[in-house]
Formats: C-alpha cells, sequence, structure tokens
C-alpha cells in the first residue's frame, strides 16, 4: 500500500498535477491496494478538517483581504516608512519592516505579498531599484508572514501534534524578527554595495503624521496579539476579532471599503480558504494511511539508528524539509510530516516547540524557492514578469533566511526564551 502511494504521488508531481489532487489521489490507490472500505476516505477527510483550531484559518485570511482593500496596508507602509524609510536602502528596509507588521494579523505569507506587495513594488521600481530585485524581495519579505504569530502553518503544526498553539505564537516572535532584522541589514548593505536607493526618502512623512494616520491599523496587532497572550480569547477566536476589527476600520473609518466591494473580498476569501481545506482533507486522509502502515514508527526507528545525537537528527531533518518544502506546499507537509518527525524529536529531547519552529521556517523557504513557491508565483503576478527572470536576485535572500534557521536550530533560546517567561517554564 505505501509502495503504490509513494510512487502515484511522485508520478502526479511529475506531470504538474496539483498537490492536493496528487495526495488525494495518492491515498485513494492505496485504499483500493489494501481492500479496505472507500467510506474510510470520507470519514478520514472530514475528521481531518473537523477541527475547532482549523476555523481560524479562513477568518485569518478574510481579514488580511480585509486590510489590503480597507487602507490599512498602505498606512501601514507610510509608518514603516517614516521608521526606516531615510536611509539609503529604506525603501526595501520598509518592505521588510511593513511585512513584520502586517504579518502579526494576516497569518498568511500569500496575502502579505499581494496586500503588501501590490504598494511597494511599484515604488520600488519607481525609485529605481530592478524589477526582478523589488520582486524578489518582496515575497522573501512575505515569508514573515508565517513566521511571525499568529500563523496559519503554526495552527497545522499544532494541531496534528498536539502542541498548545498559543505557546507557539509567543515562540514565533523571537525567530521573526531576528528573520526580520537580517534581512533588513542585508537589504541596506547590498543596497549600499550596489549603490541604489539614494533618494528613498522622497515623500517620506514625519513619524508623527505617520503614527496618526496610521494609530487605528498599528492598534490591530495590538488588539489580537495581546487578547492572545492576555488570556482574553483563544487564537481561533482571536481570528474572529481581526476580521470585525479590519471591516469596521475599513468601512467606518477609513471608509475605503464599500458594500459592492465585500463581495469581491468574501468571494476571495472563500477560495483561497477552500483551496487549503482540500488539501488539509487530502493530506489528513495520506496521513493516516501511512500511520495505519507503520511508516511514522519505522522512519523514527530509522532515524534514531542513523542519527545517533540531537544535533545530527536537526541537521538531517532540515536538509530533508528544505528539499520536501521545494515541491510540497507547506499546509499539506506539516500535516503529513509533523505527526512523524514530532515525536522523534521528543525522544531526542527537542521541546516540540522548538522543533515546531524549525519545520515552519524551513518548510516556509519553501515559499520562496522554486519550482512551486508559492510567494514567488503571487509576486511574479503582481510584478508582471516570469519566474525564471527573478532567480538570480532570490539566491542572496535565500542565503540568509537559511543562515538564519540554522542559528534558530541550535540556539533553542531564541524560540523558547519568550514562552517561558510568559508561561512560567
Amino acid at each position: 500500500m505505501t509502495t503504490t502511494m509513494l510512487v502515484t504521488m511522485v508520478v502526479c508531481f511529475a506531470l504538474t498535477i496539483s498537490v492536493a489532487v496528487s495526495i488525494g489521489l495518492a491515498a485513494v490507490l492505496g485504499i483500493q491496494a489494501s481492500n479496505a472500505h472507500m467510506l474510510i476516505s470520507v470519514k478520514e477527510m472530514f475528521n481531518a478538517i473537523n477541527k475547532f483550531p482549523l476555523a481560524a484559518i479562513p477568518f485569518f485570511i478574510l481579514a488580511g483581504n480585509l486590510m489590503e482593500t480597507g487602507g490599512i496596508s498602505r498606512r501601514l507602509v507610510e509608518f514603516a516608512k517614516s521608521i526606516v524609510g531615510g536611509v539609503q536602502g529604506g525603501l526595501p528596509m520598509t518592505c521588510v519592516l511593513t511585512c513584520m507588521i502586517f504579518a502579526a494579523v494576516s497569518g498568511s505569507s500569500v496575502a502579505t505579498t499581494f496586500a503588501i506587495g501590490a504598494i511597494l513594488i511599484p515604488a520600488l521600481i519607481k525609485h529605481g531599484y530592478p524589477t526582478t530585485y523589488a520582486t524578489a524581495l518582496q515575497a522573501t519579505s512575505a515569508e514573515l508572514g508565517v513566521i511571525i504569530p499568529p500563523s496559519i502553518p503554526m495552527i497545522l503544526y499544532g494541531v496534528s501534534a498536539e502542541v498548545s498553539i498559543g505557546e507557539l505564537f509567543i515562540a514565533g516572535i523571537g525567530p521573526g524578527l531576528l528573520i526580520g532584522g537580517a534581512l533588513m541589514l542585508f537589504v541596506w548593505a547590498w543596497c549600499k554595495w550596489k549603490g541604489w536607493g539614494k533618494n528613498d526618502g522622497d515623500g517620506r512623512l514625519s513619524f508623527g503624521r505617520a503614527t496618526w494616520q496610521a494609530g487605528w491599523a498599528l492598534a490591530m496587532p495590538v488588539i489580537i496579539l495581546g487578547g492572545i497572550y492576555g488570556g482574553v480569547f483563544t487564537p481561533t477566536e482571536a481570528s474572529a476579532v481581526a476580521v470585525f476589527y479590519a471591516l469596521i476600520v475599513g468601512t467606518v473609518i477609513y471608509r475605503e471599503i464599500g458594500v459592492k466591494d465585500l463581495y469581491a473580498i468574501l468571494r476571495k476569501s472563500v477560495i483561497s480558504s477552500a483551496v487549503i481545506m482540500f488539501i488539509i482533507a487530502n493530506a489528513g486522509l495520506f496521513a493516516f494511511l501511512i500511520t495505519r502502515a507503520g511508516v511514522p514508527e519505522a522512519i523514527g526507528k530509522w532515524l534514531e539508528a542513523v542519527l545517533q545525537s540531537p544535533a545530527l537528527f536537526l541537521l538531517g531533518v532540515n536538509a530533508a524539509l528544505f528539499i520536501i518544502g521545494m515541491f510540497i506546499e507547506t499546509s499539506a507537509a506539516i500535516i503529513v510530516l509533523a505527526p512523524i518527525l514530532a515525536p522523534v524529536a521528543m525522544h531526542f529531547g527537542i521541546d516540540p516547540v522548538h522543533f515546531g519552529l524549525i519545520m515552519v521556517v524551513n518548510l516556509a523557504l519553501g515559499m520562496i524557492t522554486p519550482p512551486f513557491g508559492v510567494n514567488l508565483f503571487a509576486a511574479c503576478t503582481v510584478a508582471r514578469i516570469s519566474l525564471d527572470r527573478i532567480i538570480g536576485q532570490l539566491v542572496p535572500f535565500v542565503g540568509v533566511v537559511l543562515a538564519c534557521l540554522m542559528v534558530i536550530t541550535y540556539v533553542p533560546a531564541i524560540s523558547l526564551t519568550l514562552r517561558d517567561l510568559v508561561y512560567g517554564r
């Protein structure tokens, strides 16, 4: 059964069939090969999405789309530009900083790419930056959307590995700040070397004025994250609060969302949510079958025998996840691999929250690596260029994130210090 499933999935990938359909078809053929009843497929697909924390996914997607249309994104850009936009290379630094702020409420890297990229990619090009550089920068910066909490992949890991989502969220702050800071330092040095961005401060608002205009937008992450960590509401409830807040600000305060805009916003959100839920359902069935076949236990024993130290285990897992992330969508990879790898990590004495951050950061790299990087497709769509043109500009950014990943992997305190302070561990 397992062989049938893996061969089918690889063949489907080779034929460029979508990830969700490939995984689902492999699982169905696996059921047929084992002579099990086909009703298992319906039952397990339903069980995979019949989990309360997953309700946060469509809400965070809707909140991100409301922020994009309601003027919140634009005001966050002006606020970030008022802080770092006055130096050479300030506009690329603004892109990174804005994505960090936007990530604190959107939970999605693709939503971040479209919401911020629609504003900053044209602005970067207007200031003389190459289109390829602007596109690669936006795709990489938007990766922070799934690292800085709230994060949809963290929700999926928490559900799959039975780990506290609240702890994952707070543990994501340190790695998010590290990657964001490293990217800003890198783009500043790169622009200095290239001689780009000497006029980035043109049209920049004063800090006070930008803060005043973005006040309602800046209050959103404070309310959402403060409510979660203050125990006012759960991460799932926070997603609904984010939608309500973004709707009120966009329609009543900023008045940039009209009744006619709501249909397009809802339609876009429903389609995005349905795609993710379909992936989760198929990946859930696939994970059930490979678990039933004893694959996780076999892999765990093999890893224990071959990689006999935590350091080697983490190095091997990072190498495997980096390759897997290139070809499999992040949500599907987490749902399939988290139940397999998390118990092995715990056997090596690795905190499951720390391991969850390693998985999320590593698989998020798959969003900016060909051939199936979703952020690359989104950024190229905004910039209206082909994917192959940005590969050269993308390599240094991937190198920066990889270096940060190694630090996050082997310095657990970056992820766990804040978690331990909040939860008293």
